[in-house]
């Protein structure tokens, strides 16, 4: 595999893992289940998950200026 598919394929598998999240933090709020702690938790890995997902978007399709 070349080294953009790779990144690609890790992008994909940080996209999955940040809807699987996305889910459990919306059943978390919608079942009344208040754990204030692991919800902030939650929602924390989510945000870095997200800014991982730019940074592997950035390399993968670089802003370059000709």
């Amino acid at each position: 595999m070349e080294h953009i598919e790779v990144l690609r394929v890790e992008m994909e598998v940080l996209k999955r893992e940040h809807r699987d999240l996305d889910e459990a933090i919306h059943a978390m709020q919608t079942q009344g289940h208040l754990d204030a702690l692991r919800l902030q938790r939650l929602k924390k890995h989510k945000l870095a998950l997200k800014d991982q997902i730019a940074a592997l978007y950035d390399r993968i399709n670089p802003d370059i200026i000709a």
